[in-house]
């Protein structure tokens, strides 16, 4: 009679069926505590929802792929908290929907840049990046202040992360269009840019 594993090893259907169960344990077993852990699941104290503005330049952030190079998760070792500031926490993030941590690192982590530099800054970094960091290899980004934005997907983007949990008012829903429409992606970009780190002081 053959042995149980040289049976599994030559049959890819149950050898399939025996991943797929060993990856659904594994999962359940790193996910499931998470979700019962009051640091992962309650926002830090003065955290806000994005601004209609920040939410479109969040979008604008995961369209152009800065999120390819900049992580946005300092990690726990002196090393990062020297240079960027204090550790991310899970309570910062638990608005972002899809989260945006990362592990990639070409440019710097972007997880505390609010407020670090002014918007000139930030508007001529992000159109040619070596007039202000002669060594960078970031692209430029020129074309974000030709584009302008209408806010007709705006409302509708609140509403669906308001069903997921985000506490975005009724207010700040109807006001949404009207905050956004004739708006510079630019400056959507670099309100998203100027809320990160802010809420953890």
């Amino acid at each position: 009679m053959k042995n149980v594993h040289e049976l599994v090893e030559k049959n890819v259907g149950l050898l399939t069926v025996f991943i797929l169960i060993a990856i659904s344990l594994g999962a359940m077993v790193e996910i499931t505590p998470l979700m019962f852990q009051q640091q992962t699941m309650t926002p830090v104290k003065g955290l806000k929802p994005y601004t209609a503005l920040q939410l479109e330049g969040r979008d604008i952030y995961i369209r152009e792929g800065c999120v390819g190079c900049h992580s946005q998760m300092i990690r726990p070792f002196r090393a990062e908290t020297e240079r960027y500031g204090h550790y991310s926490v899970a309570g910062e993030s638990v608005w972002d929907h899809p989260f945006l941590w990362g592990s990639k690192r070409t440019g710097p982590d972007l997880a505390r840049v609010g407020g670090r530099y002014s918007d000139d800054w930030h508007r001529v970094h992000l159109m040619n990046p070596r007039n202000v960091v002669p060594e960078s290899n970031m692209p430029g980004f020129p074309w974000l202040m030709e584009n302008t934005l209408d806010g007709k997907l705006t409302a509708k983007k609140m509403e669906a992360l308001r069903s997921l949990g985000v506490p975005y008012t009724d207010e700040d829903i109807a006001g949404a269009q009207a905050a956004v429409k004739g708006k510079k992606e630019m400056e959507a970009l670099i309100a998203y840019l100027q809320s990160l780190g802010t809420a953890l002081k």
